[in-house]
Order: C-alpha cells, then sequence, then structure tokens
C-alpha cells in the first residue's frame, strides 16, 4: 500500500514542493524561474489525475492512499500560493481564504470520521471545480508573463484564483450545510 505506483506518484507530489520553492532560489533569470516552475508544477498536479487512474485501473486503491491523496493536493496548493504571495502575485486576503479553507474542511472531516458520519461530507462536484480552478490558477500566476505572447498568464490566473476563492468558500459552505445536521445531534 505505501509503495504501490499510484501511492508513489502521490509521494512524488509531496516530494515536489520542496523543488518548486528551490526554482525561485537559483542563480537564473525570473522568466526562467517562472517557466520552470510553472512545468514543474503542471507535471506534478497531472500526476494528481494519474495516481487516481492507475489506483483504479490497477486495482491498487488503498485508504493509506485515499488518505495522502489529498493532503499531497493540500501541501501542493499551499505551497504554490506562498510562494506566489511572496512574489506578490496573489492577494494575502486570497491566500488565507484558500488555506484557512483546507486546514478547516481538514478539521471537519477528521472530526466527522470519529463520529462515524465521514460520509456526510465526501467529496462533491463542487470541491473539484475548486480544485480545478485552483489548478488552472497556480501555475498562470507561476507564469506571470504572456504565454505564446498573446495570453496575459498574471490577468487570467488572477480571474481564475478569484473564481476559485469564491468556490472555496461556496464548497466550505456546502460541507457544514452537510454537517451541521450530525453535529446538532452528537450535541446533544
Amino acid at each position: 500500500m505505501f509503495w504501490t505506483l499510484p501511492t508513489l506518484l502521490t509521494w512524488a507530489r509531496i516530494v515536489a514542493i520542496p523543488l518548486i520553492v528551490g526554482i525561485y532560489y537559483l542563480p537564473v533569470e525570473m522568466a526562467q524561474r517562472n517557466l520552470m516552475a510553472t512545468v514543474l508544477f503542471i507535471v506534478v498536479a497531472l500526476t494528481d489525475w494519474l495516481d487516481g487512474w492507475l489506483a483504479r485501473r490497477l486495482n491498487q486503491t488503498s485508504s493509506f492512499g485515499a488518505f495522502l491523496d489529498p493532503v499531497a493536493d493540500k501541501f501542493l496548493v499551499c505551497a504554490a500560493l506562498l510562494i506566489l504571495l511572496q512574489l506578490d502575485r496573489v492577494n494575502a486576503l486570497v491566500a488565507l481564504v484558500i488555506i484557512g479553507r483546507e486546514i478547516a474542511i481538514s478539521a471537519l472531516r477528521e472530526w466527522m470520521a470519529q463520529i462515524g458520519a465521514s460520509r456526510s461530507v465526501a467529496v462533491h462536484m463542487i470541491g473539484k471545480l475548486k480544485t480545478g480552478a485552483q489548478m488552472v490558477a497556480i501555475p498562470f500566476l507561476l507564469y506571470d508573463g504572456r504565454l505564446f505572447g498573446v495570453l496575459d498568464t498574471q490577468l487570467w490566473g488572477t480571474v481564475a484564483i478569484l473564481i476559485a476563492s469564491v468556490l472555496t468558500i461556496w464548497s466550505m459552505v456546502y460541507y457544514l450545510q452537510k454537517a451541521l445536521p450530525e453535529i446538532r445531534a452528537k450535541a446533544r
């Protein structure tokens, strides 16, 4: 379970985080750092889809993999947001909303699992849309230039991260509403 191909791909996402951060300490032009970080982030982000597909295809799904996969995603997104915050490419409030939601919903899911109600906060389509918006926004913001001389990645990345922020709040409200009946029942 710890060393299957899908799990190794998930571990690779975690291992890649310091590599993405480290790129910004290399003695090369900022445009080159941006390109390297963007490419690495995209490759690593694609492993999220690939590890799930392989786990199902190879019949190597596991509870450990189901635990590690979202943890790797959250680490990757949070690390990228911190880089973007340091580079002044994302608003601090946007980063706080996204990172804060990840912490809050992770804690909620853990608590709901402890009380035997984890189904009420199972992953929903709104959460997947939020993740998709983040995975589009972050590479655009990391690149921070004109793609193919035409597409202003800073502009479109900012629009996408704002959409991700709205979806972040929406998904948090959704999960809290789903958990509220269980919370009320256990509080009695």
